[in-house]
C-alpha cells in the first residue's frame, strides 16, 4: 500500500493498533489463568475489560474517519504475544513466572503506549480533535495498567522470585551436603570392613607360623 500523506499513515497506524488489542484480547485470558498470584489475575482480567472498550474507542474513530479498521496483522504484538507462549511453555517456579508474566505484559504496555501516543498525535495535526481526546482516554489507561503492574512487581511479586530463588539455592546446596557426609560415611564404612579383613589376614598368619 502506498501512503502519500499523514492521514493515510495515521489511518495505517490505527488498523495497526486495531489488529493488535484484538489479538491483545485473545491472549489476556490465558495469561490471567496461568498467573498464581491473585492481584496480578485480577490485574489480567481488569485489562482486559478496558482492552475491549479500547476496541470499540477505534471502532468509533474508524467509523468518524469512514474506514473499515481491518485489513492489517500487527506483527509487532504477534512477536510479543509469543514471547509470552514461550514464557509459559517453560518449566518456571510460580513465583518466578508471575514476575515473568509481568516482564511480556510491559512489553505490550510499552508497545501500545508508543503507539496510541503516535496516533494521538497525528490526529491533533490533522485537526481530528475528537480521536485525539478518544486515543487520549485509551492512552491513559495504558499508561495506567503499566503503573500498576509496576507496583505488582516492585512490592511482592519480584521480591518473592528472589526469595524462592534464594530457598531453591539452599535446598540445592542441603542436598549437596547430604550427599557429601554419605559418600563419606560410605568410604568410612568400606575402609573398616578393608581394615578388619586386614587384621583377620594378619592372625591367620601368625597362627600358622605358630603351628610350623
Amino acid at each position: 500500500m502506498q501512503m502519500e500523506n499523514l492521514r493515510e499513515l495515521y489511518v495505517d497506524e490505527l488498523k495497526d493498533l486495531y489488529n493488535a488489542e484484538k489479538q491483545l484480547i485473545k491472549a489476556l485470558p490465558k495469561m490471567a489463568k496461568n498467573a498464581t498470584s491473585p492481584e496480578l489475575k485480577e490485574a489480567f482480567t481488569n485489562h482486559l475489560a478496558e482492552t475491549e472498550n479500547q476496541v470499540a474507542r477505534l471502532e468509533q474513530i474508524f467509523e468518524m474517519l469512514g474506514q473499515s479498521p481491518r485489513g492489517k496483522r500487527c506483527v509487532g504484538m504477534e512477536g510479543l504475544i509469543e514471547e509470552a507462549n514461550e514464557l509459559l511453555e517453560e518449566d518456571v517456579q510460580e513465583d518466578v513466572l508471575d514476575a515473568g508474566l509481568i516482564s511480556k505484559a510491559q512489553h505490550v504496555e510499552h508497545y501500545e503506549i508508543a503507539g496510541y501516543g503516535t496516533c494521538r498525535t497525528y490526529a491533533l495535526t490533522l485537526g481530528e480533535n475528537e480521536q485525539a481526546e478518544l486515543l487520549q482516554e485509551t492512552l491513559n489507561e495504558e499508561e495506567n495498567a503499566d503503573k500498576l503492574l509496576t507496583a505488582l512487581a516492585e512490592s511482592s511479586i519480584n521480591i518473592e522470585a528472589a526469595v524462592a530463588d534464594e530457598e531453591e539455592e539452599e535446598e540445592e546446596s542441603g542436598r549437596s551436603d547430604r550427599e557429601v557426609r554419605r559418600a563419606v560415611a560410605s568410604e568410612r564404612s568400606a575402609g573398616g570392613r578393608k581394615s578388619g579383613g586386614a587384621r583377620k589376614r594378619s592372625r591367620s598368619s601368625a597362627s600358622e607360623a605358630r603351628a610350623r
